[in-house]
């Protein structure tokens, strides 16, 4: 076997892991194959056959590419969630070994949301220790900081990712995690991420003007919650609610429902329907 296909035949056995370490990071399916074709191209350039790890390697190149994409995104200000939906694979049954190796340890829409609000540094150095259990030795020469410096940014994202960051309007920024969560996975119809964003005695309200448009007056229960929105609110956009984070649905460019959510330790509690035009007009709807 020559050098050429030795690596290329180590390489591909490193592939479903390089993709979910750069799903993890990214968001996106399509980007996450992208930085891992980057990683083989500059690996076929260089030829290291003569490194002992060769897959820590190509996890620091990956890591690298990953984090050159994520502050151009940053650069461009782009929005990763509106951007890139979750992809098909979340919510089917993808059948791909590679498909499958980057489910087995998915926590879900909520946990990709709340990934894209850290800072380009600190997702990359958290998605790594903590999720793929890189020394900080070698998530610093990723990210260009000392070691201590590097586990700092991923202690500082886990207090993000828990919702424990004493820093202002982190509440906001975990209600918003979660929101978003909810719209992602509404949308793409996966039932088992509702659920788990879903507080045990859940309860969904709609005005009498909401019940004249077709929604149910009252909903109760995660499993019904689910039910009743899975699939659907593919209209809805993410938007501010007398500045708590919640969606609307417009039409014509007017609000015409509006979803006010209550969240309660990284769960929705409630969700309010309104469309009652009098209501909406009270209320301040801005959308983000």
């Amino acid at each position: 076997m020559g050098e050429d296909e030795w690596l290329a035949q180590r390489f591909e056995q490193s592939r479903p892991h390089l993709r979910a370490v750069a799903y993890r990071m990214l968001g996106s399916l399509a980007e996450a194959d992208d930085a891992v074709q980057e990683a083989w191209l500059r690996l076929s350039r260089t030829g290291r056959s003569d490194v002992e790890n060769l897959g820590g390697w190509l996890t620091t190149v990956v890591g690298r590419v990953c984090l050159d994409m994520l502050r151009a995104r940053k650069s461009r200000r782009e929005e990763s969630y509106d951007a890139y939906p979750p992809d098909p694979a979340l919510s089917t049954d993808a059948g791909r070994p590679e498909d499958e190796a980057l489910l087995a340890d998915s926590v879900g829409a909520a946990m990709i949301v709340v990934l894209d609000a850290l800072p380009p540094a600190e997702r990359v150095a958290f998605v790594l220790h903590d999720m793929f259990s890189v020394p900080f030795d070698e998530i610093a020469g990723i990210v260009g900081r000392s070691p201590a410096a590097a586990r700092q940014l991923a202690s500082r994202a886990m207090r993000r990712v828990r919702g424990s960051d004493p820093t202002p309007g982190a509440a906001s920024v975990t209600k918003r995690a979660v929101v978003d969560a909810f719209l992602a996975a509404s949308r793409s119809g996966d039932f088992e991420a509702l659920l788990a964003l879903l507080d045990p005695d859940v309860v969904v309200r709609a005005d009498a003007a909401a019940v004249a448009m077709g929604a149910a007056r009252e909903v109760r229960g995660p499993r019904a919650v689910a039910k009743n929105f899975a699939g659907r609110a593919r209209a809805a956009r993410p938007a501010l609610i007398d500045g708590v984070p919640g969606l609307v649905w417009t039409q014509a460019g007017r609000p015409r429902i509006v979803f006010v959510f209550a969240v309660d330790d990284g769960r929705v509690r409630e969700i309010r329907m309104v469309a009652d035009p009098d209501r909406i007009t009270a209320l301040v709807v801005t959308p983000r």
